[in-house]
C-alpha cells in the first residue's frame, strides 16, 4: 500500500469520531478518579498523558499487526469504580495496585483461559450483547433534539442524504456539517480550556493488601467483563477472527508499563471500535485497518496535549456528541441485531440477551452487558440442551 493510501478520509473521519466521543464521554470520569487518588494536577494531567499514548501505540500497533480494526480505550467502568473506591488509600498504593490488575490481566492473555471462555460464547449471543450495549447510543441520539432540535435534526439530516448520495463519506459529512452548525449557533464553549500542557510524573508504587484486593482485583473484573467481553464481541459481530489472546497481553503489558505515570487499565475498546469496525470506515472490511491507524494517531495527538486537549474537546455541546455517536453506530446496532436474531435456534436467547442488556441493569457493581451475556448464556442451555 502506498503512503497516499493510508490517508483514506472516511477511516480518518471515523477514528476522528472515535477518539472525540471517548474522550468527552469520559474523561471527566478519569479527572475524578485521578482526585481521588490524590493526584496532585500535574499527576492528573500525567494520567492523561500516559492514557493517551498508550491508547495511540496499541491502537496502531495491534491494527498493523492482525490488519484489523482493534482499539483500545482505557476502562470507563474502571476510572469509575475507582472514583468511590480510592478513598483513604494514597496515589503510590493505587499505583500499586493498577499494576496487580494488570498482572492478571496479562495472566489472563498470556494462559489462554480467557479466549477459551469467549470461543464458547455463541456469536448470536455476543451480537445481541453488542446491539443492546449500543441501542441506548441510538437512542440518545433522537432524544438529544428535545434540547437542540435544530443541531441534532440537522445531522440527522444530512446522515440519511449521506447514506443515499455518498454512503462512503456518511460520517464525514455529519461530522463537518455538525461541527459547522456549532460554529454557526455559537455552542462551542472554550471556558474550560487552559493551554498549559503537562508532563509525565512517574509515582514509585507501594502495595498494601488492602488496595490490591479492594482495588486491584475490582478493576481486573470490572475490565475483563465490562469492556474486553465487549470488544473482543464488536470484532467478532463485524467479521474478524482476532486472536484474543495476544491482544489481551498486550493491554495488560502495556498498563504496566506506564500505569506508574497513571495508566491504570487500557483494554479493548467496545463503542467507539464499533464505529471504526463499521461500512462507513470503510467500504473493504479488509482495509478498515486503516480506521486503527487514524484513531490511534489522534490518541497520541491528546496525549501529547494532556489535559489541555481533552479540556479543548469538551468544548463540543453534549447534543453534537450523542447525536454523533449514535448516527455513526445505526449500522452497527442493524447488523448485529440482524446476526442476533438469524440464527432460529437461539433467537430467543439472543432476544433476551438483548433485553437484559439493553436495561442498564446492574448488580453488585457489574454492569448490564455481563448480565446479559450471564441471561442469554444460561437461556441458550436450557432452550438447546441437547446441542
Amino acid at each position: 500500500m502506498s503512503f497516499k493510501q493510508y490517508f483514506h478520509p472516511p477511516a480518518i473521519a471515523a477514528g476522528f469520531a472515535a477518539v472525540l466521543i471517548g474522550y468527552s464521554g469520559s474523561a471527566v470520569i478519569v479527572f475524578q478518579a485521578a482526585r481521588a487518588a490524590g493526584a496532585t494536577p500535574e499527576q492528573t494531567g500525567s494520567w492523561m498523558i500516559a492514557l493517551g499514548i498508550g491508547l495511540g501505540l496499541t491502537s496502531i500497533g495491534l491494527s498493523w499487526r492482525y490488519k484489523m480494526p482493534i482499539i483500545t480505550a482505557w476502562s470507563t467502568p474502571g476510572a469509575a469504580l475507582l472514583v468511590t473506591s480510592l478513598q483513604g488509600i494514597s496515589l503510590p498504593e493505587a499505583v500499586g495496585a493498577f499494576l496487580f490488575s494488570a498482572l492478571l490481566i496479562t495472566l489472563s492473555g498470556l494462559s489462554g483461559w480467557f479466549e477459551r471462555i469467549m470461543d464458547r460464547i455463541p456469536l448470536s449471543i455476543a451480537a445481541a450483547m453488542l446491539s443492546g450495549i449500543l441501542f441506548q447510543f441510538g437512542v440518545d441520539a433522537f432524544v438529544a433534539m428535545e434540547s437542540r432540535l435544530g443541531l441534532v435534526l440537522a445531522m440527522f439530516a444530512v446522515y440519511l442524504a449521506a447514506k443515499k448520495l455518498i454512503p462512503r463519506y456518511t460520517i464525514l459529512a455529519v461530522l463537518v456539517a455538525g461541527f459547522l452548525l456549532c460554529l454557526v449557533l455559537d455552542l462551542l464553549d472554550f471556558s474550560g480550556f487552559d493551554p498549559a500542557l503537562a508532563a509525565p510524573q512517574y509515582v514509585v508504587p507501594e502495595f498494601s493488601w488492602n488496595a490490591l484486593i479492594g482495588v486491584g482485583i475490582p478493576l481486573f473484573v470490572v475490565t475483563m467483563v465490562s469492556q474486553n467481553i465487549p470488544g473482543i464481541a464488536v470484532l467478532r459481530t463485524a467479521g474478524y477472527a482476532a486472536p484474543i489472546s495476544p491482544i489481551i497481553s498486550w493491554t495488560g503489558i502495556t498498563t504496566l508499563l506506564l500505569a506508574p505515570f497513571g495508566g491504570f487499565a487500557y483494554n479493548l475498546a467496545a463503542i467507539t471500535a464499533a464505529i471504526c469496525a463499521g461500512p462507513e470506515a470503510h467500504a473493504d472490511a479488509g482495509k478498515r485497518y486503516l480506521a486503527g491507524y487514524s484513531t490511534g494517531f489522534f490518541y497520541l495527538l491528546l496525549g501529547i496535549g494532556g489535559s489541555a486537549v481533552a479540556a479543548l474537546l469538551s468544548a463540543f455541546p453534549t447534543e453534537f456528541i450523542l447525536a454523533l455517536a449514535g448516527l455513526a453506530l445505526l449500522s452497527t446496532i442493524a447488523n448485529s441485531l440482524y446476526t442476533a436474531v438469524a440464527d432460529g435456534g437461539t433467537r430467543e436467547a439472543a432476544v433476551i440477551t438483548f433485553v437484559v442488556t439493553a436495561s442498564g441493569l446492574s448488580l453488585f457493581g457489574i454492569g448490564a452487558a455481563f448480565w446479559g451475556l450471564v441471561a442469554g448464556g444460561i437461556a441458550t442451555l436450557i432452550f438447546n440442551r441437547k446441542t
